[in-house]
């Protein structure tokens, strides 16, 4: 057998071999590049893999190659082509058959080609089951195996042809997976992509469409109606036709401000109806609301037991979740598959005295028909006929409130076509063959709805905000729920909102959530008297910090303990369901659960003042760590030297990522603790904590909650006198108010005064930075000459200390100056002095700070190369720290740079992405600046009506700041003289 026609050595050779023609005609033998010859070489190759293993005849290959007019000696120049490539492919692979050739044996994804069309074939099929995540996601692969224009430089009118096709195969695609990123709610990213492809494709309908309904659901009406107003301008100017019907019926539905084009949101799947039958089951609540996942979950492993195993779920949670109800109601529903009966028994394993197996065993052998006489006496033979009264039988057994597994094990049916359901509050993760379930609080939808089931629904429409409120403060666990609303319907002379007051206090909500025989207290007392005295201590203490959930790391500083005996005690806590893991490494507290541990912290934990201990090494914690992430970020940086001293040590890390990831994951809780902290005692470790932070100020990604922080020490220290404290705070407010790019005159008073407290307090540190930022703000605001000089008193106050980083970046401010008063070297000659000394510090951060200064003044200097690699080189740094605000400001000076080299479809893209990044961050000053240039785009391209409604957004903010901007605006809107 040769080698031509097939066998083990082709077979070999043709799986190693990989093609690509979605680009450049490249093949690969493993990871070495082939190289396919000259243009005409390559031509040939494309036309046979295109044609999938299928035989091309020498004169169908000539026409593919040269068309009506080849060369004389076309047919020798092929045989060539084909005998090169051959000897570059190997045996096997592109044989002679009937007077042509054809390429044959590739393996399975050798063809770039046709690795896209079986993923777009999965795409659709995902589609049509409705899972479009898996649907984007298979066609994001398939549209990233293009790499330019396919077939890029291939000759001949075949490749041409071919061209076209796979070119509008990629855009129909393309438009595929950009509806669906619609359908899936994320319209505002679109936007960005769908500017730039509809700039490079201008008469592709479908694209302006996809953009008219982005623009919509982000907000952008105006926006929406002029891509109409100029696509129609467009194809009656290029095509004399109007627009086709659906772009014209999509233009009105948006006028008319259909509710049709919402985002769309998934149907609420609800519980199927069960069957009542007589049995051992308690009566299901008739009020039974939501939990339709649970339902179908639990439903689901029951109807295993009809096949040959026994089924056994196991439902865990915390007290009051709703465990019994939602057992006995799975239960009910599945009493149809158990005709032979069902028991139950409430085993009282959150009491002290728990049902005994073999008690329990003689009260389940009763009502299967045993009589008392032949009842056994030990546990192990009433287990056994237990067992073989139930061989042969479809029984379904509920054990609702188990202690633990060795209780349950004895009362397991264990025969095929039987199943047990068993609640507890400890995760039964030793119960063999046990399927676990975890019950969390409800929804608030199905909060609300249980909460108005009970109160009725006249009540509750016309104080919807109230009931709320109230379901909020149950912490939407649903036996407070339960106990808020029948106290609610009891009591008619009652408002939802005097309940909604009533559960507002704290301290008193523990107590407001009883009625009659249920309380939500007595219910947590139970999981809390049965802890160990480890246990009960970690319990109480853990509940004293405010945040949304605490790291391991942090709990073992509370609890002065070694992190590996945390987190066994911690992870016993779990087990009882009175804590929760949110994530590896973190835990939580329902907020009832948290109040009730607070309680039990100050009538049980002795001495009190271990309370306070437990607090500080928290808030100690917390500073030690965020000093080392701030000079991780910030070698040579001076502030880690004017910070409080702490008793109790921190994270360490090498890695600046590593660092990232800890402050931007502990930032929710870390600002908790500082605003807890806000007392004379531990103020000014709170204020350090903050400014050690202020990396999560200047993202943009925890900038209102810094500043409500920070506001609050503010006050604080002025209350107790401590302007070295108040200095800082006020520092830093007025940091966050420069970076909200709307609040500048506050900002300005701000850093005056606290300048002022600064220097009283003998705090040189913080009045070079109040002094810094006086001078961002004076830039902001045209004042030049105020600027220069607060930056240059930074400057020396810098340099006296020491603080080189602190210089860097004065300097680079100050370069800002010079370029806004036309000293264009000097600014570009300080800019790159800065970014220097960045560098020469290892500041990879503040270096990205320093190019981007330099790269606005290179930008205005028409160094435009130098400026774009600057600015490149600073947005990679900016995404690398997830420094949004500046990624996003970065972009919009890149698309700047864009207009000024006369890129105007590169700056759409670039203003689109960069709106789309400040969304929400940065300020109406930053977003009206964006939009303004996003106009300037644009119009470049054509889509002036859009541009329009950018530049009438952008000047009402100008307006409504009073901003100098305003006035350029005005002049881009003024209808351009007719020539």
């Amino acid at each position: 057998m040769t080698a031509e026609s097939g066998g083990p050595a082709a077979e070999e050779t043709a799986v190693a071999l990989r093609f690509a023609v979605l680009g450049p005609v490249r093949a690969w033998r493993g990871e070495e590049s082939l190289s396919t010859g000259s243009p005409q070489q390559r031509a040939l190759l494309a036309a046979l893999l295109l044609r999938e293993g299928r035989t091309a005849t020498a004169a169908e290959l000539i026409d593919a190659l040269w068309g009506e007019e080849p060369p004389s000696q076309a047919l020798a120049a092929l045989r060539t082509y084909a005998s090169r490539l051959r000897k570059v492919l190997g045996p096997g692979v592109l044989v002679s058959e009937s007077g042509g050739y054809a390429v044959r044996g590739l393996g399975d994804g050798a063809l770039d080609l046709s690795v896209v069309q079986d993923l777009a074939a999965e795409a659709e099929k995902a589609r049509s089951a409705g899972d479009l995540c898996h649907a984007r996601d298979v066609l994001g692969r398939a549209l990233a195996l293009w790499d330019g224009e396919a077939l890029a430089g291939v000759p001949g009118p075949y490749a041409e042809a071919q061209r076209v096709r796979l070119e509008e195969w990629r855009l129909q695609l393309l438009e595929s997976r950009l509806d669906m990123d619609l359908e899936q709610g994320c319209h505002a990213e679109a936007v960005s992509e769908l500017t730039a492809l509809t700039a490079a494709h201008p008469l592709r309908e479908r694209l302006r469409e996809l953009l008219m309904l982005a623009l919509y659901r982000s907000g952008r009406q105006a926006e929406a109606l002029a891509v109409y107003a100029d696509t129609r301008r467009l194809l009656a100017d290029e095509l004399g036709v109007d627009p086709r019907p659906g772009l014209r019926e999509l233009q009105q539905r948006i006028l008319q401000a259909d509710p049709g084009l919402a985002e769309p949101s998934a149907p609420r799947a609800e519980p199927a109806a069960a069957p009542v039958r007589p049995a051992q089951l308690p009566a299901t609540v008739p009020d039974f609301t939501g939990r339709a996942a649970f339902v179908s979950e639990l439903g689901e492993v029951l109807a295993l037991a009809e096949g040959r195993v026994m089924a056994v779920s196991a439902v865990a949670g915390i007290g009051g979740v709703g465990k019994t109800t939602l057992a006995v109601h799975v239960a009910h529903q599945a009493r149809g598959a158990f005709p032979d009966g069902q028991l139950y028994v409430d085993l009282q394993g959150a009491g002290a005295r728990a049902a005994e197996p073999e008690t329990v065993l003689g009260s389940f052998l009763r009502a299967l028909g045993t009589a008392d006489s032949a009842i056994p006496d030990t546990l192990e033979e009433r287990a056994a006929l237990y067992r073989s009264m139930l061989d042969g039988r479809r029984v379904l057994v509920l054990l609702d409130n188990a202690r633990d597994a060795a209780q349950v094990r004895p009362l397991l049916p264990g025969m095929e076509g039987c199943a047990a359901l068993v609640t507890s509050r400890v995760r039964m993760v030793d119960l063999a063959g046990a399927h676990l379930v975890d019950l969390d609080v409800m929804s608030p939808d199905e909060a609300l709805q249980l909460f108005t089931k009970i109160v009725g629904e006249e009540r509750v429409r016309s104080e919807r905000k109230a009931a709320l409120d109230v379901v909020a403060a149950c912490g939407f666990l649903p036996l407070a729920i339960r106990i808020a609303a029948s106290r609610l319907a009891a009591r008619r002379t009652w408002t939802v909102s005097v309940l909604a007051a009533k559960l507002a206090d704290e301290r008193r909500r523990l107590d407001e959530l009883q009625a009659g025989d249920l309380a939500v207290k007595a219910t947590f007392e139970l999981g809390y008297g049965a802890l160990e005295p480890a246990q009960a201590r970690a319990f109480r203490l853990l509940g004293l910090a405010d945040g949304p959930d605490l790291s391991l790391a942090a709990a073992a500083a509370v609890l002065d303990l070694p992190v590996e005996e945390t987190e066994d005690l911690l992870e016993s806590l779990v087990d009882t369901s009175l804590l929760e893991s949110a994530a590896p490494g973190r835990y939580r507290y329902h907020d009832l659960v948290r109040l009730y541990a607070r309680a039990c912290a100050e009538r049980d934990e002795w001495p009190p003042s271990e309370r306070e201990a437990a607090m500080s090494r928290l808030l100690d914690f917390y500073l030690a760590t965020v000093a080392g992430v701030y000079l991780i970020e910030r070698p040579e940086d001076r502030l880690v030297d004017h910070l409080e001293r702490t008793a109790y040590p921190g994270l360490a890390f090498s890695d600046r990522h590593a660092a990232q990831d800890w402050l931007y994951a502990e930032a929710v809780s870390l600002l908790a603790c500082v605003r807890q902290s806000a007392r004379p005692a531990t103020l000014r470790r709170a204020v350090d904590i903050l400014w050690a932070a202020v990396d999560l100020a200047e993202s943009g990604a925890n900038s209102k909650e810094y500043e409500a922080v920070a506001g609050l020490l503010r006050d604080a220290a002025q209350e107790a006198g401590d302007s070295r404290t108040e200095a800082r705070a006020l520092t830093m407010l007025a940091f966050v108010h420069h970076i909200s790019g709307s609040r500048f005159d506050v900002a300005v008073r701000e850093a005056e005064r606290a300048t002022k407290l600064a220097r009283e307090a003998d705090d040189p540190l913080t009045g070079c930075w109040s002094s810094n930022i006086s001078g961002v703000v004076a830039l902001y605001q045209n004042r030049h000459q105020e600027g220069e000089e607060h930056f240059t008193r930074a400057i020396d106050s810098f340099r006296a200390l020491g603080d080189r980083p602190g210089e860097a970046s004065a300097l680079c401010n100050l370069s800002r100056i010079h370029l806004a008063t036309g000293r264009t070297d000097t600014a570009v000659a300080m800019a790159q002095r800065g970014a220097a000394m960045y560098d020469d510090m290892g500041h990879a951060l503040r270096g990205a700070n320093g190019r981007y200064a330099l790269g606005l003044a290179l930008t205005q200097s028409g160094r435009l190369s130098e400026a774009t690699e600057c600015l490149h080189q600073a947005l990679q740094v900016f995404r690398d720290s997830r420094q949004r605000l500046w990624e996003g400001m970065t972009l919009f000076r890149l698309a700047e740079l864009d207009l000024a080299a006369r890129r105007p479809a590169k700056a759409a893209v670039n203003a689109e992405t960069a709106l789309t990044l400040l969304r929400g961050i940065g300020g109406e000053w930053r977003r009206g600046n964006v939009l303004t240039v996003l106009g300037q785009a644009l119009d470049g391209i054509g889509q002036r009506d859009r541009a329009q409604v950018c530049w009438r957004e952008a000047l009402e903010i100008f307006d409504v700041l009073g901003s100098p901007e305003a006035a350029e605006v005005r002049s881009l809107l003024k209808p351009a003289p007719v020539v």
